[in-house]
């Protein structure tokens, strides 16, 4: 069986340290080459490239998976764009729309698969957020989310995409309805208000709670990571799947067969 050559972009981030440790173990897949800015602080097997070029990188791998900061990722769109296509799995979170519609222009070229959270316990969360939404009409939805004190974006972009499950299920523009901080004499709550709040703290892996409440009721799903092993897992997966897949943007209820 030939082995899936890896290329791993952000590969000094805990969740790349995390991929690059499960493929050590891995039999289908492993790392070709890394793509580092500066250099990297931690060593690598001597079979695996470390590369600070871009072209270089692209053409030593089969997929690539992404965790790395949204300007990084921007690059890697670009470059892949031009002459390099390659299915790329992301899962840098913080996108701008401009960052999210170049995306979109790449996968016309090339499979990607894009998700804010790749564990299984999120994306059948994201099922359950939209079968509640539609079903309990009329209720009010808030959505807290709890990550460690390092994370540089928020919401996270796993909230905002359970508050999209949750607005796109009532036929709303999340845009439109959402709400992420209260101050000061902000008057009652609107009906169609999707509230998206964000915690800072310690070293919580991820944790989401999005709570549905009516008078005399109230519903809460919650979603808790332990480990980021789940992360790097879930983006091993999705990159073994993705090398199969079309053209296209695929999520990773597609990968994880989650009919939505």
């Amino acid at each position: 069986m030939t082995t899936l050559k890896v290329g791993v972009f952000g590969a000094t981030g805990r969740v790349g340290q995390l991929i690059l440790n499960t493929l050590r173990q891995d039999k289908e897949a492993g790392v070709s080459v890394v793509y580092v800015r500066n250099s990297l602080d931690f060593s690598v097997d001597p079979s695996i490239l470390v590369t600070n070029d871009m072209r270089t990188f692209l053409k030593s791998c089969d997929v690539v998976i992404d965790f790395s900061l949204p300007d990084a990722t921007e690059k890697l769109l670009e470059t892949a764009m031009k002459d390099l296509p390659k299915p790329l799995v992301i899962g840098t979170t913080g996108l701008s729309q401009h960052q999210l519609n170049l995306m979109q222009q790449a996968s016309q070229t090339m499979p990607i698969l894009y998700a804010t959270n790749m564990s299984l316990g999120v994306a059948l969360l994201n099922q359950l957020v939209a079968l509640a939404s539609k079903s309990l009409d009329g209720f009010d939805i808030e959505i807290v989310e709890m990550h460690h004190k390092f994370k540089k974006d928020a919401p996270s972009g796993t909230a905002l995409t359970l508050a999209e499950h949750a607005a796109k299920a009532r036929g709303l523009n999340l845009d439109d309805v959402r709400v992420s901080g209260r101050d000061g004499a902000v008057g009652e709550r609107t009906p169609n208000e999707i509230s998206v709040m964000a915690l800072r703290g310690g070293d919580v892996v991820g944790r989401h709670t999005v709570g549905f409440y009516n008078e005399g009721e109230y519903l809460e799903l919650t979603h808790t990571a332990t480990n980021r092993a789940t992360f790097a897992k879930g983006s091993i997966r999705a990159a073994k799947w993705l090398v199969l897949a079309s053209n296209g943007l695929h999520t990773i209820n597609e990968c994880l067969g989650l009919d939505l």
